[in-house]
C-alpha cells in the first residue's frame, strides 16, 4: 500500500475549516497502515467504529465531550473528545462531518443532540454502515491537543481519516486521533 498524496474524502485541513481560525490543527505525516506501530495499529487499522474499538481496548464505555460544533444546512460538523466513563481520561480526539440529509430523522436528532458518540448512535439505530479508512497519520500533538489528552508536553501519536457509508451512501467523514500511550 502506498501513502496517499490526497486521500479520499476530506483532508485534515478541510475537516478543521468550519472552526477556523483553529489553533489545534496538529502537524502530521501520512503513513501506510502497516507502518502504524502497536498498540495504535490495533486501535486504527480496521473497518470498525472507533467508539467500539476504544471501549474494547480500554475496558470502559466512553462519553462524548463536544468542543465545538457547526450546523450549515444539511452539514453538521463537530469537534469532540471521547472520555472514559470510569476515569474521565480522554482517549480520542476527533472531528466528524455528517451529511444529515443521508440520515433518518431519529438519527439526525440523536447526532445533533450531541450527547452520544456517533458510532453508538449508528449502532443503536441499526444503520447499515461501512467504515472505510482512507489514510493513516503520524500526528505531532500541538499544545491544545496535548492539553486535551492530559499531557505535560506534546508527543507523537497516530490517527486516521475515514469515510463512513450509511445505507450505501458516503454520509460521514472523520478524523480520529487516539491518545498517546504511556503516562498522561
Amino acid at each position: 500500500m502506498s501513502v496517499p498524496s490526497k486521500p479520499l474524502g476530506l483532508s485534515v485541513e478541510e475537516l478543521f475549516a468550519p472552526f477556523a481560525p483553529a489553533d489545534d490543527v496538529p502537524e502530521y505525516t501520512f503513513v501506510v497502515g502497516d507502518a502504524v506501530p502497536p498498540p495504535y495499529h490495533d486501535l486504527l487499522v480496521h473497518n470498525h467504529h472507533m467508539t467500539v474499538t476504544v471501549e474494547a481496548y480500554h475496558g470502559d464505555l466512553v462519553d462524548v465531550r463536544i468542543i465545538a460544533r457547526k450546523l450549515e444546512r444539511d452539514s453538521y460538523t463537530r469537534k469532540i473528545l471521547l472520555a472514559l466513563q470510569g476515569t474521565g481520561r480522554v482517549v480520542q480526539f476527533g472531528i466528524a462531518r455528517v451529511h444529515l440529509d443521508f440520515c433518518s430523522e431519529p438519527v439526525r436528532e440523536a447526532i445533533t443532540a450531541a450527547k452520544t458518540p456517533l458510532g453508538r448512535i449508528l449502532i443503536q439505530h441499526n444503520v447499515h454502515r461501512l467504515v472505510e479508512p482512507t489514510a493513516y497519520l503520524r500526528v505531532e500533538a500541538c499544545p491544545a491537543v496535548a492539553k486535551w489528552f492530559g499531557l505535560s508536553e506534546p508527543r507523537p501519536t497516530y490517527g486516521r481519516l475515514a469515510v463512513i457509508y450509511c445505507d450505501g451512501r458516503e454520509a460521514i467523514e472523520v478524523l480520529e486521533i487516539v491518545a498517546p500511550e504511556g503516562d498522561s
